[in-house]
């Protein structure tokens, strides 16, 4: 088998995975089915396109051969007899998978994202259902990149499937009065991968597929401003991704080497937020990308527009009643107002005990009295958060800074 053959299937597995799995639910209801023949259908890919040539249509290619044989396994068994029927009243099954086309892939794989991440399905079934049937991961790459054990993965995977079918979850986009709501589930679900991936540099995998399918969304609803917030979020974030870590360390923003910031995609994030925005549907999404394409243009830290930020970050707190939200705005209303503006949002938060437990809590409060010189502060609150913190990364950033104080007298 060629090197370019191999690569062809590659290619498609990564771009065509969803579409194929999607459909074949579509066609069987039946996830594992599903999988298991979309697997068959790329593995006889390896040899057919090493024998025929890569077709014209890969994805119409690896549809039909996968339906063709799902309908092969449900005509091997005996019970699925009366559901064969009702297939061959549906869709028929093409002999010329290089000529079919795919006209009905999208509204399928539009299904399958709200079906993965419907909101009666726990918020990890849910990602890892997203990874698994979206993303094409195995069960042993979900696992790893969520660091959680194989046999726990699979149980997730497999309760989730049967969640689907005993609770009747409905196999469809939701209708209009339902959209906002499950739309929001689905963004979220996407975001977190992204969140969960942008964590470490061994688990860039997940970035990748959450931007990925960040697009298809964007692509499937193109009527929506929210997909393309967050797409344009991802992409803004990634374009410093290496520059955050250096030797193992975490680098903050303030001293990120910008020259190393990725610029084609601050430009593609910032111009797909442009086209979120001429919607005129504000949404939190929108509104984190209009924040980070604030930092992202700014030639250096000194230029940042803090006010800028400090307003976005006010009009997101209205939006989420976040008490995160107003947590990154006392940092943006300290570097535009005054440190002792930023520190009265942070004691109000305390005082609150909407963040008790949250290590960001007193490590911006830290940083904020470094800043202002009040050292011994610094110090108490640096060592109340290195007792929370739960990254090695980050305790690590706090234990240096803590290092960095003036001596106690």
């Amino acid at each position: 088998m060629s090197a370019d053959v191999r690569a062809a299937v590659e290619t498609a597995y990564r771009e065509e995975w969803g579409q194929v799995v999607a459909t074949l639910i579509g066609f069987t209801g039946n996830w594992d089915l599903a999988e298991d023949s979309a697997q068959e259908a790329f593995a006889a890919a390896l040899t057919t396109w090493a024998r025929d040539g890569v077709p014209r249509n890969p994805g119409a290619w690896l549809t039909i051969a996968a339906r063709n044989r799902a309908t092969d396994r449900i005509r091997r068994d005996a019970v699925g007899a009366a559901k064969l029927r009702d297939l061959a009243a549906g869709q028929p099954v093409h002999d010329d998978p290089a000529g079919a086309g795919s006209e009905d892939i999208p509204d399928e794989r539009l299904r399958l994202i709200f079906t993965c991440c419907h909101p009666a399905l726990p918020l990890p079934a849910r990602v890892a259902l997203t990874l698994r049937t979206l993303a094409g991961l195995t069960t042993a790459e979900i696992a790893r990149a969520l660091l959680s054990a194989e046999t726990t993965t699979g149980q997730r995977l497999s309760r989730a499937k049967r969640k689907i079918q005993d609770a009747g979850i409905p196999y469809r986009v939701p209708p209009a009065e339902l959209l906002p709501e499950r739309l929001a589930a689905v963004l979220a679900v996407l975001y977190l991968i992204f969140n969960e991936g942008y964590g470490g540099a061994d688990q860039r995998a997940l970035t990748v597929e959450a931007i990925r399918l960040a697009r298809v969304l964007a692509t499937l609803m193109p009527a929506e401003a929210e997909p393309r917030g967050l797409l344009a979020l991802m992409l803004l974030h990634e374009s410093r991704r290496a520059t955050r870590l250096r030797d193992g360390e975490l680098v903050t923003l303030e001293h990120q080497d910008r020259s190393r910031w990725d610029a084609a995609l601050i430009d593609e994030g910032v111009r797909i937020l442009d086209e979120a925005r001429a919607m005129r549907r504000t949404g939190p999404y929108q509104l984190q990308a209009a924040i980070a394409a604030c930092h992202a243009t700014a030639p250096d830290a000194a230029a940042t527009d803090w006010a800028r930020i400090a307003g976005l970050y006010a009009d997101l707190s209205k939006l989420t009643s976040s008490p995160v939200v107003e947590l990154n705005r006392a940092v943006a209303v300290a570097m535009a107002d005054g440190i002792p503006a930023g520190l009265a949002i942070v004691d109000a938060l305390a005082e609150s005990g909407s963040l008790e437990g949250y290590h960001l809590l007193p490590a911006t409060r830290a940083d904020l009295l470094r800043r202002d010189g009040r050292d011994a502060e610094a110090r108490a609150s640096y060592e109340q958060a290195l007792e929370l913190v739960p990254s090695e990364v980050e305790r690590r950033y706090l234990a240096k800074r803590l290092l960095d104080l003036a001596p106690e007298n």
